[in-house]
């Protein structure tokens, strides 16, 4: 990337001004600042502090922690630009880690990473950013900010392994208005190449894998440590209440888990549904799973709500790893919609987020709701 097309990402803010960059620590981040500086820009770091020092310092595949904190500081040193670290410990766990414990108690498969996105990164940073006098908010993430006769645009990124619109759906139009991601156009093999041409020790950091604030994925014992309760046994039962096993938890399973349930049956059985009410696991067959239609709540529409009253043919996105798949959203009202798939999708959580597309153009998202199994 030269010095010009950068500019593409700043379109409307002059080069010399002042940009605050979200730095994490990652070579993501520290990439986006070096472009940042290289074309002429007023670059201010800003890492946000969501751990103990001491107790995340070693903790590999997490981002924010101890270890991450210093590499912000020693890339901002490198490019000669100031960096403030924020004590954000309370208001990550209240907004984020109690969320996600309250999420699994409630039998749903929580998305912490869009929640630390909407009630942190994006709103309390982004107000930071524009306390500091900066013209923008600058991330890493892969997703791109396209400006045209409608206005301000979300597009997923060119290269769709990176892509991660689907984790920042909840971004409000005047909040897109103010960001930009300079990596949303370039793989992150280029990433990469970047970060060792401009010399940065995080060139070749390991990205990020698990949540955050999960050691090694074990989800269940982070909600059982904040949550004892979430513990407690009950029964597996198949679709008609037949018992056929005990569990001890219903945070062990996840809709269409099939592994690991402890039972034996004559054919291969999945986690249907979660009853955290009656502490019950519902199992069956793979066609129990099949979902013609979903309720979304709390929806973000980064287009005119209006257009899908009567329905709007598109693609939509239940998990982060999946692909969309063609869908018609209707608009209940502003805050609600209700899915139609084309084919019966399978595996489907309520907690986890439904994202419409038409084709690269985020069009909004919200979340699978309860009501989607009644």
């Amino acid at each position: 990337m030269t010095k010009d097309s950068n500019l593409l990402f700043l379109q409307g803010i002059p080069p010399g001004a002042r940009v605050a960059v979200a730095m994490s620590g990652g070579v993501d981040s520290s990439v986006a600042a070096a472009l940042l500086v290289e074309a002429g820009y007023q670059v201010v770091g800003i890492t946000l502090q969501l751990y103990d020092h001491g107790q995340m310092i070693n903790k590999k595949g997490a981002c924010c922690a101890g270890q991450d904190i210093y590499d912000a500081r020693t890339v901002a040193d490198r490019l000669g630009f100031p960096h403030y670290v924020l004590d954000y410990e309370s208001v990550f766990r209240q907004s984020v880690i109690n969320d996600f414990v309250d999420s699994y108690l409630q039998g749903e498969t929580p998305v912490p990473c869009i929640r630390c996105n909407q009630r942190v990164k994006f709103r309390d940073l982004l107000t930071t950013a524009q306390d500091l006098g900066a013209e923008a908010l600058v991330t890493g993430h892969y997703v791109q900010r396209m400006v045209n006769s409608n206005g301000v645009e979300m597009h997923r990124a060119v290269d769709r392994h990176r892509d991660q619109s689907y984790f920042l759906f909840t971004t409000t139009q005047q909040q897109l208005e103010y960001l930009r991601f300079p990596l949303g156009g370039m793989s992150k093999t280029v990433t990469r190449e970047h970060a060792r041409r401009f010399g940065l020790i995080v060139s070749e950091k390991p990205d990020s894998q698990d949540i955050c604030f999960v050691p090694n994925g074990g989800y269940a014992a982070v909600v059982a440590k904040l949550h004892p309760g979430a513990l407690d046994p009950g029964e597996i039962v198949d679709q008609q209440g037949t018992v056929l096993g005990q569990h001890q938890g219903i945070i062990n399973f996840t809709v269409g888990q099939r592994r690991g349930l402890g039972i034996a049956a004559a054919e291969p059985l999945y986690v249907i549904r979660l009853e955290p009410e009656q502490k019950r696991v519902v199992v069956g067959p793979r066609q129990g799973l099949a979902q013609h239609s979903l309720t979304i709540k709390d929806v973000n529409w980064l287009v005119d709500w209006k257009n899908f009253q009567k329905g709007y043919e598109c693609q939509v996105k239940i998990r982060s790893t999946h692909q969309p798949v063609a869908a018609v959203v209707y608009a209940i009202h502003e805050h609600q919609a209700k899915v139609d798939f084309h084919q019966p999708e399978y595996g489907v959580s309520f907690g986890q987020a439904c994202v419409f597309y038409q084709q690269d153009h985020v069009l909004g998202g919200g979340w699978i709701s309860r009501e989607s199994y009644r």
